[in-house]
């Protein structure tokens, strides 16, 4: 089995203007093996988010293709690349996207729920990685009962509840402060090492690229390996 699990291959997006297109990118390449985590940095604006998206599906490539474990991310249709999302790769994104009328409990099971999961069993599972992370104790809690640090970590939990293969996070501790930040991104280095992730973490941020094996730099439509150590 080879140790590639994302693999990028002449990636590019596009997008449509009243006069003409918008090319954000072309022709970039991308290796994620497995249990390494990587970071993406550049300036605001340069298409780290879009890159991300396409890495894990939430958005079609305009050419290219992505291999997740060496199957074509794109090759089915939309309901089948949203099955694989589901079950195969976590989001964590800087603005939490939590549901405000739910509990914690019902935003961290949604994931199995959607999947099919019976909800007893998907709230059994989400209680499991609430208490990982630290929230037990605020699992019937509202997203507006809980602070910032809080309501990260339970998109953290949200995001590993299907227990991907690949975790994605976009500027995870851009809303947070500095103190927060910090518990944040341990929990995430944590969480990394203990599930044995394959994990890619968009950032501004010079002290969390230093925690990554790999650090790329996204600049000018180009993709640029900066550093890299074992992992």
């Amino acid at each position: 089995m080879s140790d590639r699990v994302l693999v990028a291959e002449n990636l590019g997006k596009t997008y449509p203007l009243p006069k003409g297109e918008l090319r954000v990118f072309e022709g970039l390449g991308f290796e994620l093996e497995r249990g390494e985590l990587a970071a993406i940095m550049g300036a605001s604006g340069v298409g780290k988010t879009t890159f991300l998206n396409l890495l894990g599906a939430l958005d079609r490539p305009s050419e290219g293709r992505v291999l997740l474990d060496g199957e074509d991310l794109f090759a089915g249709t939309d309901r089948e690349v949203a099955s694989v999302r589901n079950r195969k790769i976590g989001f964590v994104f800087q603005v939490f996207h939590l549901l405000p009328e739910f509990t914690s409990l019902e935003n961290v099971s949604f994931p199995l729920m959607i999947r099919g999961v019976p909800k007893k069993e998907a709230f059994l599972k989400a209680r499991d990685i609430l208490e990982e992370v630290s929230l037990e104790d605020k699992a019937h809690s509202r997203p507006s009962q809980l602070s910032g640090g809080e309501q990260q970590r339970v998109a953290i939990a949200r995001a590993l509840v299907s227990e991907p293969r690949l975790l994605l996070a976009d500027e995870p501790t851009g809303n947070l402060d500095s103190k927060t930040g910090e518990k944040v991104l341990r929990l995430v280095l944590d969480l990394h090492e203990r599930r044995g992730l394959s994990s890619i973490l968009v950032t501004h941020n010079e002290k969390i690229a230093r925690y990554c094996h790999k650090v790329y730099m996204m600049e000018a439509g180009e993709l640029k390996l900066l550093s890299s150590r074992p992992s």
